[in-house]
């Protein structure tokens, strides 16, 4: 760890920033704002902090000022697996395959029926940046064991459980009539039999029916639950009901139950719907218990921070140091994207070299997120070396490296490359290669081919999702190609594929970039009217947007309102284009600084220029000479 911060403390001196000697060492990834979308990166704290006298029993995060958040040496959760291939594994114990921290596709959606919570996706809070890295977070799974990051596992035939096959034969969405109906004609109801169905649920994302089986096991006393099965079931809550609801859980688990497992579990998911203040509190929670520190926990701080606030990432950095925590594989993931997020490419080599001399062989997903900023830094031949190191030489014989490969090579504008590799695999396409194949050739601007990937996808398997139309619509959007975006929904409902918040955002977005923003906001509201699914945290922030460029200040309120009515906590994104829109409209914010202290909103460096400017009571030089 030492060597991790020594080596990227050189950049972060030319940046200007210090927050105190004993700090200094490890503030390598304090980084100069970005804004990417959605996520707030905040800038320089309002006064410099020492750590030189704090005490030793505990150490404050008082970079934010408004945070009450607070570490001891006890403070952190149990140990978790670090792996590093984005492949599923079949998990050994009970429910442990449930203890899969939910993506940031799978942020919860509250106030949903229970026949309406299949495969329920509220879709990414984060920004597409951040797509490459944290989707699929394998990496942090809740399992005992921790595997070899390098291990390579070959493809292979998943089991599908009898149950769970009985489960979506049986007519309608009650999965307790398809229980008990298994039950009556006297079949197999072991807990390996329940596993392997509940993990043929959670992959294929029906959480609704996994989270009825886990309440009818508990109900009927089918098994006898530990405290990975109520993991389990808190982790389908938080999912399916959301946060609230997942607290109340907790409290009714049995006391000697309630361990680092279901804690961790909650910390995931506050982590996944981007809650700091709650993630935070449950943090806390852990250290008044006495959890143990792990990487686990810390992994889940730097995500979140890496998200919300990249300040803290020194402080999680130097806390790990203190309690003897090695960054596993995950951890230099979050540090790499993180340099590369804001265009420190050789911080960003740095953390690599880390990496390596620390033993811990860059997997393919690390070397992708390099190539990304490598690319996107116009810096080609070093993206070039990555991706045919990626290759492995035989790309047929590497063939789980197409769909990472292909929007890379779309990345830099190589179509021949992309043809190259999308026909490795035409003759037999998987899914994510598909898709893939969409983006990329999309990025390229080639319509006909991204639209001749879809048909072959619509020729090959029966029933296509809202996620794989939503890559196609995608594709419309960024191309404001609104007559093929309505087409494709019509196609979709036609299908019967379920439209839920993936594609209401796509299509709020497509009307966004023509220009009708009215018919957007209509749309979402609509959407948001239904009450079964939480529209996404970037829809809002689409309209909101336009809204605030046009400096229309009621619409801008009325988005900002209608956000924290579905459940959004406040956040500094949202603040920032709300001011904006008063900037636009030449208005003084009255009482601005009040909304943001109640929401516990601490301003940037930025906002705080922008609130200079819509100050009702600001000095001028007229006014002091009329004073």
């Amino acid at each position: 760890m030492w060597a991790l911060r020594r080596r990227v403390s050189l950049a972060l001196r030319k940046q200007g920033f210090s927050i105190g000697t004993s700090h200094a060492c490890c503030a390598n990834l304090e980084l100069s704002i970005t804004y990417i979308q959605d996520t707030p990166s905040f800038l320089e704290s309002p006064q410099s902090v020492s750590y030189g006298y704090l005490p030793s029993k505990r150490l404050y995060y008082t970079t934010d000022v408004l945070s009450n958040f607070s570490i001891d040496r006890r403070s952190l959760s149990s140990q978790a697996g670090t792996k590093s291939s984005g492949e599923e594994d079949d998990l050994e114990d009970g429910f442990s395959e449930l203890e899969t921290p939910p993506t940031a596709e799978a942020i919860q959606v509250s106030n949903t029926n229970d026949e309406n919570e299949d495969e329920l996706i509220s879709g990414p809070e984060v920004s597409d940046d951040e797509e490459d890295i944290e989707p699929s977070q394998n990496e942090l799974e809740l399992s005992e064991t921790e595997s070899d990051p390098n291990e390579k596992r070959s493809p292979r035939k998943r089991d599908v459980s009898a149950l769970f096959k009985a489960i979506l034969e049986f007519p309608g969405l009650s999965v307790h009539s398809a229980l008990d109906k298994w039950v009556k004609e006297g079949n197999d109801l072991s807990r390996a039999e329940i596993s392997l169905a509940m993990l043929n649920l959670r992959r294929r994302r029906m959480f609704g029916r996994a989270l009825q089986l886990s309440e009818w096991l508990e109900a009927h006393k089918q098994i006898e639950f530990t405290e990975r099965d109520y993991a389990s079931r808190l982790d389908l809550i938080s999912k399916i009901r959301g946060l609230q609801k997942a607290e109340k859980y907790v409290e009714m688990i049995p006391q000697s139950f309630r361990g680092e497992v279901i804690y961790r579990t909650l910390l995931a998911n506050c982590v996944a719907a981007n809650n700091l203040k709650k993630a935070e509190d449950i943090f806390n929670k852990m250290k008044d218990l006495e959890f143990p520190v792990t990487s686990f926990t810390c992994n889940q701080l730097l995500l979140l921070y890496k998200r919300l606030d990249k300040k803290k990432i020194a402080d999680v950095l130097l806390f790990m140091e203190k309690e003897n925590v090695k960054p596993t594989a995950f951890t230099y993931k979050l540090l790499i994207d993180t340099k590369g997020q804001s265009n420190d490419i050789a911080g960003m080599e740095q953390v690599y070299e880390t990496m390596k001399t620390e033993g811990i062989e860059p997997d393919i997903t690390v070397k992708a997120i390099m190539a990304k900023h490598y690319a996107s830094g116009g810096l080609k031949e070093k993206a070039e070396v990555l991706l045919k190191e990626m290759e492995g030489g035989n790309l047929k014989e590497n063939r789980w490296a197409c769909r990472t490969l292909l929007p890379l090579y779309a990345e830099l504008g190589q179509v021949d490359e992309v043809g190259r590799v999308w026909k490795v695999c035409v003759s037999n396409p998987r899914v994510e290669e598909c898709l893939a194949a969409i983006e990329a050739w999309g990025k390229l601007n080639k319509i006909e081919e991204a639209e001749a990937v879809f048909d072959k996808m619509l020729k090959t398997w029966k029933r296509l999702s809202s996620r794989q139309y939503a890559v196609l619509l995608k594709v419309y959007t960024n191309h404001k190609m609104l007559a093929k975006g309505k087409d494709l929904v019509k196609h979709m409902a036609d299908s019967n594929c379920e439209i839920g918040p993936l594609i209401w955002d796509a299509l709020v977005k497509l009307y966004v970039e023509t220009g009708e923003v009215e018919k957007a906001d209509s749309i979402l509201q609509k959407a948001a009217g239904k009450n079964q699914k939480k529209p996404m945290f970037s829809s809002y922030m689409a309209i909101m947007d336009q809204y605030s460029r046009r400096g229309d200040i009621h619409n801008s309120e009325k988005i900002f309102y209608r956000m924290r009515q579905v459940g959004y906590t406040a956040r500094l994104r949202q603040f920032q284009s709300l001011v904006q829109a008063y900037i636009n409209a030449k208005a003084p914010a009255y009482g601005i600084w009040e909304r943001m202290k109640s929401d516990n909103i601490f301003p940037s460096k930025a906002l705080l220029g922008q609130l200079t400017q819509v100050d009702p009571f600001k000095k001028t030089a007229v006014s002091d000479l009329l004073d």
